[in-house]
């Protein structure tokens, strides 16, 4: 485990911890946003490439208009309205995607926030603090997101969320994946395999109407795998909504353990990347909407240059009866287990 300086943000400084198995396999992790920096993984050769799009030092996370590697909590994903009612009272909430509100605050949110953090045996533990109605949630709130790395080449992310009161916990990771390597280009010739049956649609602005739908004989149907690229730009009027790619799926066989849930491989099977959860639903985003910018390495990001996969409780459950309960607060704690295993 190697800790250096990753540079300052409002005058203090902020670190770089570098965990490394046998197998020289990397993940490094910042105390700035408990964000995922890089992500280095052997392909089939032993070849080791960064696989997550990110910047070269903490200054590039204070923009990070996309998300990248980002820890986000208390809520990700959309709020519709940006409001919700809890307890008899309603809370109003930054409206930053439309009339809706997006990973909470992409200003003020966790991910541009400076952790705490310690390392405990093979792993970094990072926690933060939120006040009764930051960023308009309510509640005084803990979080606590841990990184380990296996000797089987498993980044495990652990999440724990407390609050004194009621309210939304609904946290994930933001990172996103090019398995060729961070500079390759774009991500539509990787294969995805979604094991889900059913997806959440949307409407126009990506708010979920409530309805659960089969994927069946749908471009949304992944469970066998399919090549990105195949049907992202074709006429299904939820892929034309979104500009491709960028729904939450339905997960089979949720018991609250941790299970596979979806498998992605580069071309020619050099990398090939498991995602395990314990949560109901996964968020794959082919980023449709990844503004040009310069990344670390003196890499040039733009559309489509990686794949998210947030594991998640559905997009604005807080309005959906009929999905998963995303409120916790005293005497109801949140945690969960995700993992990105390269196999």
């Amino acid at each position: 485990m190697k800790k250096e300086v990753f540079g300052t943000v409002n005058g203090q400084e902020v670190y770089l911890v570098t965990l490394e198995n046998k197998n020289g396999m990397q993940a490094s992790i910042t105390n700035y946003g408990a964000n995922l920096v890089k992500l280095l993984v052997p392909d089939v050769n032993g070849k080791v490439e960064d696989v997550v799009l990110g910047f070269e030092d903490a200054s590039g996370y204070e923009v990070n208009p996309s998300f990248f590697g980002a820890v986000i909590t208390p809520s990700a994903n959309r709020i519709a309205g940006a409001s919700f009612s809890l307890d008899g009272t309603e809370y109003p909430l930054k409206k930053n995607n439309g009339e809706n509100n997006l990973h909470s605050d992409e200003a003020k949110g966790s991910h541009k926030r400076i952790w705490d953090m310690k390392t405990e045996g093979e792993s970094l533990i990072l926690s933060i603090e939120m006040e009764d109605m930051d960023m308009g949630f309510p509640g005084n709130k803990k979080f606590v997101v841990t990184y380990s790395l296996s000797e089987d080449n498993a980044l495990s992310i652990h999440y724990e969320g407390c609050s004194d009161k009621n309210t939304i916990i609904n946290p994930t990771n933001h990172s996103y994946f090019n398995l060729k390597g961070h500079k390759e280009g774009d991500i539509m010739d990787h294969t995805i395999t979604l094991l889900a049956s059913q997806f959440t649609p949307a409407d126009a602005a990506s708010i979920p109407t409530g309805e659960i739908a089969s994927v069946e004989n749908t471009p949304m149907d992944l469970r066998g795998g399919v090549l990105i690229g195949e049907k992202i730009d074709s006429e299904y009027e939820q892929l034309q909504f979104a500009a491709g790619y960028d729904h939450n799926w339905v997960t089979d066989d949720y018991t609250g353990a941790v299970r596979k849930v979806a498998t992605v491989t580069a071309p020619d099977a050099i990398r090939t990347m498991e995602v395990y959860t314990d949560l109901p639903g996964i968020q794959f985003y082919a980023g449709n909407f990844i503004d040009e910018q310069d990344g670390k390495d003196g890499a040039k990001y733009g559309k489509r240059s990686g794949l998210a996969l947030e594991t998640q409780c559905y997009p604005d459950s807080i309005h959906k009866e009929n999905f998963p309960c995303v409120v916790y607060g005293p005497g109801k704690d949140f945690q969960s287990t995700t993992i990105y295993k390269f196999v």
